[in-house]
């Protein structure tokens, strides 16, 4: 299995007006570092949570059909998905009728599942990364879909990573550990 970003999110949960806020920033010096840590911080948040914020494309590969009746999709929110494509034995590209299969994206994980009387195809698929998911995940396309929740342990990552804010090794702790108590609120856990 494996998981591929295509598209990643075309804006960031955090502004840097809202970012330099936070750190009490007025001048304009470090605002490229600001907007490089605002990306660093969203990454390490949705890596954590296993999410996507702003809405993002990505492809999810499988090495066959699962022997369910559904696929779960890892990446969430799901918001689509795109094309369900496999490959036999000498590569040739396959795609599975969106018929055949019903998106919800209601469950968290998302999933695909397979409409009434469907079965996954028989065909011998090649030995690997044979299914390809193309799907779209994220809260939306704009920072006001992402939870404010989100945004807080975002802006407090952005906290810590800021080379002029020298905390001491337990407020450090403490500070880390408050962002990870807001991030674990809406954590997708792996079943």
């Amino acid at each position: 299995m494996a998981l591929v970003l295509i598209t990643p999110p075309t804006t960031e949960p955090v502004t840097l007006t809202e970012a330099k806020l936070h750190l009490r920033i007025t001048i304009n010096d470090d605002d490229n570092l600001i907007t490089a840590l605002i990306a660093q911080s969203r990454e390490y948040c949705e890596g954590f949570q296993g999410k996507a914020y702003i809405t993002q494309t990505w492809q999810f590969w499988l090495d066959g059909w699962p022997a369910e009746s559904e696929i779960e999709i890892p990446k969430q929110p799901l918001q689509s998905i795109t094309s369900i494509k496999y490959y036999g034995t000498d590569n040739t590209e396959y795609t599975l009728l969106s018929a055949d299969y019903f998106v919800d994206a209601k469950s968290q994980p998302g999933r695909a599942v397979l409409a009434y009387c469907k079965s996954w195809p028989t065909i011998t698929l090649r030995p690997a990364n044979a299914i390809c998911i193309d799907f779209k995940a994220g809260y939306g396309d704009t920072s006001a879909n992402v939870p404010k929740i989100v945004k807080q342990a975002i802006l407090m990552h952005i906290d810590l990573l800021y080379p002029g804010n020298d905390y001491k090794p337990e407020e450090r702790k403490a500070f880390e550990n408050a962002r990870d108590v807001l991030l674990w609120q809406e954590r997708a856990v792996p079943v």
